[in-house]
């Protein structure tokens, strides 16, 4: 039986104040509960809970509709890049949070993200230059002018998990944590199909051709807006040709010497889980 989601995505909700969750950012950052000091493992709690953040002394620029968590209605905020700290809260990043929060409460979290981001580059038409207005019951903008419609953007990227033999190809980004890699990923262009682009981008960044490649499934990925597809593959030809311009580093492990991997709730975690459980 399909787990029912304890978060229901509803742009229909906003309307009358009522006693809610509100997931507001300042720039990149939720604000928490502090517990003992320290930002806590957010769980539906430890973000406000209240009918209007002015309780807290805080002024939004600008709240979203947002859903359900469990029977709880949930809103996004934009706050202010000088927004004050209430007292017992603090402002932490949704990518610090990344992988140590409750799995529900990150899909909440990341939707509330992009739904604001979304809200704040997009208030002008790009085709006319006029105001845009929010449409009410879903998650749309249409000009006040030409009436052309804007939807949010979501951009799909790929992510592959290629092995050869008993062994994996593994990449490391110069922003990752010391010591942890991560997979072959990369934006689709247009024009460019799902399978294409895990090609392309496995020999732009490493020179490793490809061949059987199969769906795994995908992820939300809320850093602005992308959603990442996931792939297996089997390396085919070619030798390891790092490019130095996307990577710092790339290398071939098998699973007795894997190197520190990306967090648990990560599409790229899952993809190396599944290849140590029944792949390898």
């Amino acid at each position: 039986m399909n787990k029912i989601p304890r978060f229901r995505a509803d742009p229909a909700l906003l309307g009358a104040p009522s006693l809610g969750l509100w997931f507001a950012y300042r720039g990149d950052d939720l604000l928490v509960r502090l517990v003992d000091g320290d930002p806590p493992a957010p769980f539906p709690h430890d973000v406000p809970l209240l009918e209007t953040l002015g309780a807290l002394g805080l002024e939004p620029v600008r709240v979203q509709p947002l859903g359900w968590l469990d029977a709880v209605p949930c809103r996004s905020a934009e706050l202010s890049p000088d927004a004050p700290v209430p007292p017992g809260f603090a402002y932490v990043s949704l990518r610090r949070l990344h992988g140590r929060i409750d799995p529900d409460f990150e899909v909440a979290a990341g939707t509330a993200f992009q739904v604001q981001y979304w809200d704040r580059t997009h208030q002008f038409c790009g085709i006319c230059g006029a105001p845009l207005d929010l449409e009410i019951g879903r998650r749309s903008k249409r000009c006040t002018r030409c009436a052309h419609q804007h939807f949010p953007h979501v951009t799909p990227a790929i992510i592959v998990l290629i092995e050869d033999g008993p062994r994996i190809l593994m990449t490391r980004q110069p922003r990752f944590p010391p010591g942890m890699y991560g997979l072959v990923a990369g934006f689709v262009e247009p024009g460019e199909s799902l399978e294409d682009c895990v090609k392309r981008e496995t020999r732009e960044e490493t020179g490793i051709e490809i061949d059987d490649i199969r769906y795994f499934g995908s992820q939300p990925w809320p850093f602005p807006h992308q959603i990442m597809i996931g792939f297996f593959a089997r390396r085919s030809g070619g030798e390891l040709v790092v490019d130095h311009g996307e990577l710092e580093e790339a290398a071939w492990f098998d699973r007795g010497s894997l190197p520190k991997l990306p967090s648990s709730m990560s599409i790229a975690r899952k993809l190396i889980d599944e290849w140590l459980a029944h792949r390898a």
